[in-house]
């Protein structure tokens, strides 16, 4: 690609803007060297194209330039972020907290140190006494090698926020992203993450700060120093950590006394401090065995091609560790810990890690039947977001209970789970497929709350040994009616050929298609254009946004029907589709599930015409 003199021009004035906010001096060195190279195809990815600001806050790569994760774009969200802060607030404060990755303390604490700077109190949950090696570098301070003793997990945050009703609250994490990821994920003042208008709020503070207030706020020690003679800077983990810990095992807590052998494993990740702490505080009878090659924080992720535990692969050590030791259960989290999952070895003598899907409609059955009074459950909601299984929907209609669902993200379900509570339903459970739980704790996913559940669950479902995981499945589908996923994505090389390929599959319909393929349409909901089927002037009930990219649809083969939710991801380049088959059997669940999934190939996302690569 050929730069014209006039955008080379405009690359430069960028260069020169870097250059003159960055106090990296790694980072300087390689835009400088990039500029005097004659590189400006890299700087132009770089530079031009800014990180955007949305409702999961910032993710990416970290590295040098305005489009990545770095010291100089958490300055500039963090500036927006304060100013948004204190301009809806008589007495701000915030809440922070970190995990493990590469550059998350030092990204906190810059965060903490502009925050400071506008008198802003902050409720930190990381270290005061030992800073990050990156702001010992550059103010001339001592190395140290940190002990893990100031990572959280991240429901930490939004439990924080919740206990000294703080005004908002940032968590830096990637979550389960790759190791050069960082992310920056900000809580409002209910302990839910943001959604509108809060995030275009923040987004537009962002634009209008991106210079430096003045040279001060990059001098975090000295801020720190000063802010905790003044407790406007308060360190809060222990204390939190307790609180925590107390009122998981008051709201959680039942089947105090267990009989279980199980492996866990944090995925080189936060959670195991937190985890063996709440589970020695609150069961006796339990015998664990973390797995040691990832039982302590690691940012290399070294035994995992990628640290998530829905990813092949992802269990293997902790399933041989299992095996080895003849235990019959394996539990994890992600490495921020807020999410679950967990593999079961069958009577069979076969190891099978269960979806997001089986694990919610456990907890759902566990709840509604054993946990809830029956005279209560009229004035219960289960929730869970759109691309998750219907089969709580069957559920609600033969229990008598509540269901809703939400869009995707737990921004929407805990906003939605606060709304229901303020008018007196009681909403003991939330869920998405994607391994993300929601109990009585936190507006949020919670990992660690999710395992002290399953324990209690295993305890009085499968201990024994008579009923395993996969028989209460099919004797749930029995009851509820056969609900079965055939979940996958498309990788995108380009992010812009989401768009493009949603609006030429709308390009062949005004309203909504009468089939699609061997289908015909049900039922259709656009949330990007704004159109649903069966509502008054087919106005959608959940809410509208243009600049994302989300069609659900319900077919029909004429026998059973399948549901389907295509949409653009937040964060990953991937188009993600997600679909359940309902029949009266498994075998036909299944199959019309497939049959959706390979008709839409052919039919929209045609992956060697679009250069997609298909992965189920």
């Amino acid at each position: 690609m050929a730069f014209t003199i006039e955008e080379k021009r405009a690359i430069d004035g960028l260069v020169e803007n870097w250059l003159n906010i960055d106090i990296n001096p790694d980072s300087q060195r390689e835009i400088r060297d990039l500029q005097q190279a004659g590189e400006y195809k890299v700087l132009d990815g770089k530079l031009t194209k800014r990180i955007a600001f949305g409702t999961a806050g910032l993710r990416s790569e970290m590295t040098s330039g305005f489009a990545h994760m770095n010291d100089v774009t958490i300055l500039q969200a963090s500036q927006g972020l304060v100013e948004y802060v204190v301009a809806g607030n008589t007495d701000p404060s915030i809440v922070i907290g970190y995990d493990h990755r590469f550059n998350s303390q030092r990204f906190a604490e810059i965060t903490a140190s502009v925050a400071l700077s506008q008198g802003v109190k902050v409720y930190y949950l990381g270290s005061v006494e030992n800073l990050s090696q990156e702001t010992l570098r550059y103010e001339g301070g001592a190395s140290h090698s940190s002990d893990g003793s100031s990572f959280v997990h991240t429901p930490s945050v939004p439990f924080t926020i919740d206990h000294f009703h703080a005004s908002a609250g940032v968590m830096v994490t990637a979550s389960h992203n790759p190791a050069k990821d960082n992310g920056f994920k900000v809580y409002y003042n209910n302990g839910c993450q943001i959604i509108p208008p809060h995030d275009d709020g923040i987004a537009s503070s962002i634009a209008e700060n991106l210079s430096p207030w003045y040279p001060e706020v990059w001098n975090v020690a000295a801020n720190f120093q000063q802010a905790l003679k003044t407790n406007l800077l308060v360190s809060v983990k222990d204390e939190m950590a307790s609180l925590y810990i107390s009122k998981a095992i008051k709201n959680l807590v039942t089947t105090p006394k267990l009989s279980s052998s199980f492996v866990y494993t944090p995925i080189h990740g936060v959670g195991l401090e937190i985890l063996d702490k709440c589970f020695k505080a609150a069961f006796s009878g339990y015998t664990m065995e973390v797995v040691h090659e990832q039982a302590f924080p690691d940012p290399k992720f070294p035994t995992v091609k990628f640290p998530n535990p829905e990813e092949k692969g992802a269990l293997d050590l902790s399933i041989s560790t299992a095996e080895k030791l003849g235990y019959k259960l394996v539990i994890a989290n992600d490495p921020d810990a807020d999410r679950f999952s967990t593999a079961v070895k069958t009577k069979g003598g076969d190891w099978q890690q269960l979806t997001g899907n089986e694990i919610g409609f456990l907890f759902a059955m566990y709840f509604i039947e054993e946990v809830v009074p029956q005279d209560q459950l009229s004035n219960t909601y289960l929730l869970n977001s759109t691309v998750s299984s219907q089969i709580l929907k069957a559920m609600a209609e033969k229990k008598g209970f509540h269901f809703q669902d939400t869009l995707t993200g737990f921004k929407w379900i805990g906003n939605r789970a606060i709304d229901l509570q303020n008018e007196g339903y009681s909403v003991p459970f939330a869920y998405e497929e994607a391994i993300g739980f929601m109990f009585n704790l936190v507006s949020d996913k919670d990992g660690v709350a999710a395992a002290m559940i399953w324990l209690q669950l295993y305890e009085l479902w499968f201990v024994d040994g008579k009923t395993d995981v996969i028989e209460k499945l099919q004797q749930g589908y029995e009851k509820y009616g056969w609900f079965k996923e055939y979940n996958g994505y498309y990788r995108l090389d380009d992010l812009n050929k989401t768009k493009e390929i949603f609006d030429t599959v709308r390009g062949g319909y005004t309203s909504y298609p009468d089939t699609i393929g061997l289908f015909t349409a049900v039922e259709w909901r656009d949330l990007t254009v704004g159109f649903e089927t069966g509502t008054e002037g087919n106005v959608p009930i959940l809410p509208i946004d243009p600049k994302s990219q989300m069609i659900t649809g319900v077919l029909s083969d004429g026998k059973d029907t399948v549901r389907f939710t295509c949409r653009g991801s937040g964060t990953e380049p991937k188009l993600k589709v997600y679909i359940e088959g309902r029949a009266g059997d498994e075998v036909s669940a299944k199959g019309i599930a497939k049959k959706c999934w390979d008709v839409l190939r052919e039919e929209w996302f045609k992956p060697e015409v679009n250069g997609l690569v298909e992965v189920v």
